[in-house]
């Protein structure tokens, strides 16, 4: 039986039928559908997509010569996984092959001066307020709001270098600092527009070089109900 063609040559449904058995024998054997089920049907089609979309990852790893690292299984968060959809994410997660693709194709990809912009004006923060202070025995940096009310007003009342005593606290503020509350957002918008990325290539090349079998073309995804199955 054939799982389905990749540049017109048949893939074997061995693959299919050994990760459904690992499956079955796995630490969430239980949580699976009942053989034989609706479920269980829509379930061999997903784990089906998945595999070839590792077999057309391994493919194109080799046409391009790409070193593909034999690493165990990778982890996505919760919003990469669902940018990526379930199939490639899963894809992604348990294919070296598919890691390596995907580093090459989005290589170059950056975020878009306009987007970085966007992010920072939806979520700019005032700087936050740090004092440097001197005690007897050091110094340290603190967040006014977190020491003694009283320590902190007799502070704000003293001029900079001049030690205040407040019942047991004595203290020197040395200096007033803002610390930037608005972390550089290039690395998330960067990460986000690679997968989106990703997803745009893999499902050119999917529907260019994979061919499935009657049953397989619309596979249903548990975890993607809105049609984001074909990513």
């Amino acid at each position: 039986m054939t799982l389905g063609l990749l540049d017109g040559h048949p893939l074997p449904c061995t693959a299919l039928d050994a990760r459904l058995a690992a499956l079955r024998r796995g630490p969430r054997s239980t949580a699976l559908p009942l053989p034989g089920s609706p479920e269980d049907r829509q379930l061999t089609r997903w784990v089906a997509q998945v595999l070839l979309t590792e077999a057309l990852c391994e493919a194109v790893a080799t046409e391009r010569g790409l070193p593909v690292a034999a690493a165990g299984p990778a982890r996505l968060d919760q919003q990469a996984a669902v940018e990526l959809g379930s199939i490639t994410a899963a894809a992604y997660e348990g294919s070296a092959a598919v890691r390596a693709v995907y580093a090459a194709v989005t290589a170059d990809v950056e975020a878009s001066a306009d987007d970085l912009a966007h992010y920072r004006a939806v979520t700019a923060r005032p700087p936050a307020t740090r004092w440097h202070l001197a005690r007897p025995d050091g110094g340290f940096e603190a967040d006014p709001d977190t020491l003694p009310t009283a320590l902190a007003e007799a502070l704000r009342a003293s001029p900079p270098g001049e030690w205040v005593t407040v019942g047991p606290w004595t203290a020197m503020l040395l200096a007033t600092l803002a610390v930037p509350q608005n972390p550089d957002p290039a690395p998330a918008l960067r990460d986000a527009a690679r997968r989106a990325e990703f997803v745009r290539w893999l499902d050119h090349e999917r529907a260019r070089r994979l061919t499935l079998v009657e049953g397989l073309e619309h596979p249903g995804d548990p975890a993607q109900p809105d049609n984001h199955h074909r990513h």
